[in-house]
């Protein structure tokens, strides 16, 4: 899930946030202190004093470097693709018996530590099944518990949390995105969000994940990485890790928290192979933060995952360990971060010891092969951006270089990289908001802030598209305000939003892309004629292309009309609807379902804009089709009985488009489609409208105060 003010604040201020997640369900040792802990490690490691980590405060002496040209003091990344003998890669074959081995005994034996062989079993059971809803979209949900068997030491138990989520439209087994995220913390975090608009904002603008997904026809999975090993040095002999170590310090080869967190989605994983609902060959695994960070692990240690998005992970993560910008690998060998990582990490910050002392250039790998070690399965790196705060401190231009470092074995082993330079040392980052998602190696850098939540709406149809996942297509009545899933539409309602702040507008014109291309700056010939009409006015142009009443309704009662406070709103809506084949009711059914969905946009509407008057547009006649017009004739019979000619007024103009059987004059429709109209409708539309915005409004003014005309976010320039 995405994580907000509080990761957000300590990241910009040089440090992880405090843990989200309760310490682990255990009973056992008495608690001994973080620093007891951690000077346990450095005893045993012959380590007398460790360099301290840098800080986030740029004001500090000590702060962090954001200096680029001071940045790669170790600008040579170890070879993915030479083995240890220095022979090079040259097959799968060998990436798989050799290379692949080696860097994973590495990475376990000096940076996330090693599973140990006595790890107990998982027993799960499913505590509880009910119907609930995911937004809008009804769902299955069921929550469990996984029980390591503590019968070695029983003095400590653990009991994992997972809650399970699947789409209850679905005819099959489907997708499911698993999630290190606790109940409590998403609790925390609605409550923060509710007293502190401004987090929100953080986040963008997209529904949650959580209906994305369900919208998509996937599953989501909460895994809560707290119950399996607390986030703190002083939980160390608590935990799964105390439960393997029967409450004793840990070794320096033993697991840290993020391997342990790893561990647990692991057994999650183990769960969701045995549950029909689950298409367990397409489970994914996503994290933000630290939890960014334990995704990648877990991505890189289990190849049963298909699909990671790795959020905003930084050092530990996907960030360069060599580079010398922001979070560096001192502060996760201090006393703040030690607990994720093995006890032989933290020779890697060592200034004073029995071996001397080491640092990152001595590490034998480096996070560019952690991500090779997905390769060629689905990996998505994401970041956003410092101004929203997504601080410099994770150094995304470090975590870029990495990715493209993997490539090679993305390509090696037949899947596409990034598509860009082989070169890591002058790789650069693309533009904030450009994707390079062609290849099963993905990044994207959103304009948000420490939260994948913007990316979420490319990651799904990349994901779907790698997959070959086509979901069943959800049914809802017209009435049930429902988002768009396609990117474009979920950045144009961005769009938008910010429209709506902008400016005075007296005129709102609402409807889909019959509405939206009159005032839009993809059609010049119709934006033209648009102003010919309304300047002065202050008309502005809210439709969106291909939105049915659903999608219309969700628009606005997410934003799109607060705050503004128009005086007239001009509405054309439903063609979509009655376009939509897949309703195999006769007319007058179909013809209800519509009109319901359009009565609810104007109660909306009403609600919003307690003072507008409302221009309820007939719709209009469409040939692509003439099965269509006996409920477009039902439609428009029902909204005329809406009107009560005050302050909702029924507008028809169909008799000047078509003769009486539905059948459009020449020149009133776009050729090609029979349903867009020409400038020629348009203005037949506008001479209809004229008189009563006269009559509404008075005359038009001398100057336009309206915001700016927007166009389609995804057309090209």
């Amino acid at each position: 899930m995405s994580l907000l003010a509080a990761v957000g604040a300590a990241s910009a201020a040089g440090q992880e946030a405090p843990s989200p997640s309760p310490p682990a369900s255990t009973t056992g040792p008495m608690n001994w202190t973080v620093e007891q802990d951690h000077q346990n490690m450095m005893d045993q490691l012959g380590i007398k004093a460790l360099r301290p980590g840098p800080s986030g405060n740029e004001k500090a002496p000590k702060h962090a470097n954001y200096d680029e040209s001071k940045a790669n003091p170790f600008p040579d990344l170890p070879d993915a693709l030479t083995l240890q003998s220095d022979k090079k890669v040259r097959t799968a074959t060998e990436w798989w018996q050799e290379r692949r081995p080696e860097i994973v005994e590495d990475f376990e034996r000096e940076v996330f530590g090693r599973v140990p062989p006595n790890v107990p079993k998982v027993t799960w059971t499913v505590t509880s099944t009910v119907k609930s809803k995911a937004g809008v979209f009804p769902v299955i949900e069921k929550q469990l518990v996984g029980r390591p068997d503590n019968s070695s030491y029983p003095s400590i138990s653990v009991d994992m949390q997972m809650t399970l989520v699947t789409p209850g439209n679905a005819n099959g087994p489907v997708p499911v995105m698993m999630m290190f995220s606790s109940a409590a913390f998403r609790q925390r975090m609605a409550e923060m969000m509710a007293k502190q608009p401004e987090l929100k904002a953080m986040m963008g603008t997209d529904p949650p994940a959580t209906e994305q997904l369900i919208a998509h026809g996937w599953g989501y999975a909460f895994i809560d990485p707290g119950s399996i090993q607390a986030d703190n040095g002083a939980g160390l002999r608590k935990g799964i890790i105390g439960l393997t170590n029967k409450g004793q310090p840990r070794k320096p080869e033993d697991w840290g928290a993020l391997r342990a967190w790893a561990w647990g989605a692991s057994r999650g994983l183990d769960y969701l192979e045995t549950d029909k609902a689950v298409d367990a060959k397409r489970v994914g695994i996503e994290g933000v933060s630290r939890f960014g960070k334990a995704a990648l692990v877990t991505m890189a240690f289990d190849s049963r995952f298909a699909v990671v998005l790795v959020g905003s992970s930084g050092e530990g993560g996907a960030k360069l360990h060599r580079r010398n910008f922001g979070e560096a690998v001192e502060n996760l060998t201090g006393s703040g971060g030690y607990h994720w990582m093995a006890g032989n990490f933290l020779k890697y910050g060592a200034a004073e010891a029995s071996f001397g002392n080491k640092n990152a250039g001595d590490l034998p790998v480096d996070s560019h092969e952690l991500i090779a070690l997905c390769a060629p399965r689905l990996t998505f790196i994401s970041y956003g951006i410092p101004e929203k705060g997504d601080a410099k401190w994770l150094d995304q231009q470090g975590s870029y270089m990495a990715t493209v470092a993997a490539g090679p074995v993305f390509r090696l082993l037949g899947a596409k990289d990034l598509g860009v330079t082989d070169d890591y040392h002058a790789a650069k980052m693309p533009p904030v908001n450009v994707g390079l998602l062609e290849g099963q190696l993905a990044w994207r850098q959103h304009e948000g802030g420490h939260t994948d939540a913007p990316n979420w709406k490319y990651f799904i149809p990349w994901a779907d598209g790698f997959l070959n996942y086509h979901a069943a297509v959800w049914q809802l009545p017209a009435d049930q305000p429902v988002f768009r899933t396609d990117p474009n539409s979920l950045v144009a309602h961005s769009q938008l939003l910010r429209k709506a702040k902008q400016g005075e507008t007296d005129v709102y014109f609402e409807g889909d892309s019959i509405t939206r291309r009159w005032g839009a700056t993809d059609y010049p010939e119709l934006l033209a004629n648009w102003k010919q009409n309304f300047f002065g006015w202050n008309a502005a142009d809210f439709g969106w292309g291909a939105d049915q009443t659903q999608n219309i309704l969700w628009r606005l009662e997410n934003g799109e009309l607060d705050g503004v406070h128009p005086k007239v709103v001009v509405l054309l809506a439903g063609t979509n609807n009655v376009a939509n084949t897949s309703v195999h009711d006769d007319a007058d059914v179909r013809a209800d379902d519509v009109t319901r969905g359009l009565r609810a946009i104007v109660r909306v509407i009403q609600t919003k804009a307690p003072a507008a008057t409302i221009i309820l547009t007939g719709l209009f006649p469409r040939n692509d089709d003439m099965s269509f017009m006996p409920v477009i004739d039902r439609i428009n019979g029902h909204l005329s009985k809406i009107a009560d000619g005050q302050k909702v007024r029924y507008l028809n103009i169909n008799d000047k488009l078509a003769d009486r059987d539905g059948r459009l004059f020449d020149g009133m429709m776009n050729a090609r489609d029979k349903l867009h109209p020409t400038v020629k409708a348009y203005q037949i539309w506008a001479d209809a409208l004229k008189p009563v915005l006269a009559e509404l409004l008075g005359p038009r003014g001398a100057v336009e105060l309206a915001p700016p005309p927007t166009g389609d976010p995804g057309a090209s320039p």
